[in-house]
């Protein structure tokens, strides 16, 4: 039995009648190529089942025309949503998206930044400042070109794309406290190789501390960005003598599982316990009461560190950081507490 061979570059020539180079127009710019003259050489790539040799344009340009995205964790709503935005982008430039998954494990990222960088990725999309200068030298020495995102600063000659993280949860603190809750109590993700959980336990920390007027911080808590955990946290916190009338959480998620709890304790709310959330993902609008939450710029930000990260590759040096606005979202879960 013969072994068939892969159809070749000169295989689809043939086919369509055309030379190798308006083939290779084709694939790499076909708005370069006549509509008629392209549509011949799109039949015959069909027909043959023609893919181009990547590997092979790698070495002739030095070019990929593939970058990773290294990111804690899928599970994630907001990382989704903004690697979706990201690939929306890098889609229009023909150029393709590797992803890792690193669990906020700073050696597992390493890992994967090396492994992409091996697999020649042309650049990277990082999350968030947390990492070992084992990583950043390995960045730094390599000249990966990459940009940071989902924070509004990074180490100096490093690109980011993001928001602020601790004025937006300081904002969102300020809007309890406008509210009449003096008894704040926080569920904040893990802080543990978490830069932007630990920046929004801070600014509300922070917020509450320079309200006066007897607000105060009455809980805060840890816990993993699950519903199960988060609700497991809030009993902890009704356990305590003194009970908050609101609780600050450090995504939706955490939010969704503290008043699934709070409900299965009994608590009318926003009556009893007022919530607010972070990240403002879909399922905020669809729990009842409505969560009030920050809204963060999830698809903006992915367009833009495509944008940056791009341009980057292709050598740019008279580029600029990207701090978007996070806009708060009041719905009814959050309310003045009873006793205002």
């Amino acid at each position: 039995m013969n072994k068939q061979t892969a159809p070749t570059l000169e295989d689809v020539a043939r086919l369509a009648g055309v030379s190798t180079a308006s083939i290779s127009r084709a694939l790499n710019a076909p708005s370069k190529v006549a509509p008629a003259t392209r549509e011949k050489i799109e039949k015959a790539v069909e027909v043959l089942g023609y893919t181009p040799n990547f590997g092979g344009r790698a070495l002739a340009s030095g070019r990929a025309n593939t970058v990773g995205a290294v990111i804690p964790s899928m599970a994630n709503a907001m990382f989704a949503n903004g690697l979706q935005a990201f690939q929306d982008v890098l889609s229009q430039a023909k150029v393709n998206l590797l992803v890792a998954t690193t669990g906020f494990d700073p050696e597992e990222e390493l890992a994967a930044i090396k492994s992409l960088v091996a697999h020649g990725a042309d650049g990277l999309m990082l999350i968030g400042n947390a990492r070992p200068d084992a990583t950043w030298d390995f960045l730094d020495k390599r000249q990966v070109p990459h940009v940071v995102a989902w924070v509004s600063e990074t180490r100096p000659g490093h690109l980011f794309a993001g928001f602020d993280n601790a004025g937006a949860a300081a904002d969102a603190a300020r809007r309890a406290l406008a509210a009449g809750h003096r008894r704040i109590a926080m569920i904040c993700g893990q802080t543990r190789n978490n830069d932007r959980a630990r920046a929004r336990r801070d600014g509300v920390i922070a917020a509450v501390a320079a309200w006066g007027d007897g607000a105060r911080l009455t809980h805060l808590i840890e816990a993993p960005y699950m519903l199960d955990e988060s609700g497991a946290a809030f009993a902890t916190i009704m356990r305590q003598q003194e009970i908050p009338t609101v609780v600050l959480c450090g995504n939706d998620a955490q939010a969704a599982g503290a008043m699934a709890q709070a409900r299965a304790m009994g608590l009318s709310l926003p009556d009893d316990m007022s919530f607010i959330g972070f990240d403002d993902i879909g399922l905020a609008r669809v729990l009842h009461p409505a969560l009030a939450t920050v809204r963060v710029p999830q698809f903006d930000m992915g367009h833009r560190a495509a944008a940056l990260l791009l341009d980057r590759i292709e050598g740019r040096e008279d580029l600029q950081s990207v701090v978007l606005d996070t806009e708060f979202m009041d719905r009814a879960s959050l309310a003045p507490p009873r006793e205002a």
